[in-house]
Order: structure tokens, then sequence, then C-alpha cells
């Protein structure tokens, strides 16, 4: 059942791009083509949040470079995005928050990126995401960039036994070239720069990245 709030504490509330402000200080880096294709293949799911005190960005700096970014180079606009009658984006934003100061902005705004992360993955249901991902949807799998050796660190606190194809005990996850097939740990001579791949110890599947 919905029900009807007449003055909502939080809301959505669409904004032109061009009105959304950055913060006067973000120490937070983006990796924007990351975020830009993210944004391609499944729109703009998650929304920047405007302070109301400073009318300015709290949290969602990366996602409104990114589409500043994607405007300018022409690009399609993103689900999620509705357009003006001039062709101009809006932008959907949560509003509703008022920080007392600055300082309080700024802490909520480091909260905002920290927290999420903190928590860390469970390495065996992480590892079985993966493994579903790599082998069924192979472009979904790829779009989420992450390095070979991340790959390898995540699979080596894995126990075999506990992924659904099964363990291979005998086989440690292995980080490895495309070719080095006989050559053991040596490259072939057309393996220089290649990426490396690695080795799922339950099913034996071979994941790559070219991040």
């Amino acid at each position: 059942m919905t029900e009807t709030i007449a003055r909502p504490p939080r809301f959505i509330a669409y904004v032109p791009l061009t009105d959304l402000m950055p913060a006067p200080r973000n120490p937070k880096r983006h990796e924007l083509e990351l975020i830009i294709a993210s944004i391609d293949m499944h729109g703009l799911v998650e929304i920047p949040v405007v302070d109301e005190r400073t009318q300015k960005t709290l949290h969602g700096h990366g996602r409104r470079e990114s589409l500043i970014e994607m405007q300018a180079r022409g690009m399609r606009e993103p689900s999620g995005i509705v357009t003006d009658e001039d062709g101009g984006w809006l932008v959907p934003v949560l509003r509703g928050w008022a920080s007392r100061n600055n300082a309080e902005a700024e802490a909520l705004a480091i909260k905002l990126n920290r927290l999420p992360g903190e928590g860390g993955w469970d390495p065996r249901e992480f590892a079985e995401v993966l493994e579903d991902l790599a082998t069924n949807e192979a472009e979904l799998f790829d779009s989420l960039a992450i390095r070979a050796d991340e790959m390898d660190k995540l699979f080596g606190q894995v126990d075999p036994e506990t992924l659904p194809a099964g363990g291979r005990e005998d086989e440690p996850p292995l980080l490895h070239l495309p070719d080095d097939g006989e050559r053991g740990d040596d490259l072939s001579p057309d393996d220089e720069g290649r990426t490396p791949h690695t080795t799922c110890p339950a099913c034996g599947h071979m994941f790559s990245s070219s991040r």
C-alpha cells in the first residue's frame, strides 16, 4: 500500500544539469569512464543528493561530472534523465536534507562515500556471483572492470568446496596469461603486454579483465 505524504521530508525533484552545482571541496576521486559506461548501460540509478542549506551537491559529484561529459560527447540521454524543450538534461536529485554548517556537510559527504564500502565483500558469495556473471552474462561481467589481481586475491580467500561447482582441491587459484600453457610460468614470445587471467578454483572458469 502506498501512502501520500503532503510534505515529505525527503523528495525527488528534477533540476537542470547545468544548475547542479558542485561542493566547494570534494576530495573524492572518480573513474569517470567507468561511471559513464555504467550510466550508459543501466541508466541513472543512484541519484545525486543536494544540500538544501547550500544548494550544492552533497553526494554524486562523479555522476554529475559523468553526465556533463556524456552530454558534451553527444551521447544519448540515459534512462532516468528527461529533456526540456531546449534539449537540456534534467537530472533527478534527492532533496530535503539541510546541513547545519559546512563541517557537517563535508563530514556527511565523506560518510556517504566511505561507509558503503567499509563492510567489504563476502568472498564466497562474491566469487559465486562473479562466476555466474562471467559464465552467463560476459558483457555484464566485463563491465565490472575488476582487475585480474583482484580476482586472484578473491579466489585465494575462497574454499572451493563452498562454491556451487564443487572443489578442485589440488588446483589453487592460478594467475596466468593466455599462451603460457606448456611453458608453465614462463611467457611465450607474444605474451608481453597481455592481460592476466585468473582461474576459478572450483570450476576452472578463466576470468579476465582489461582494466
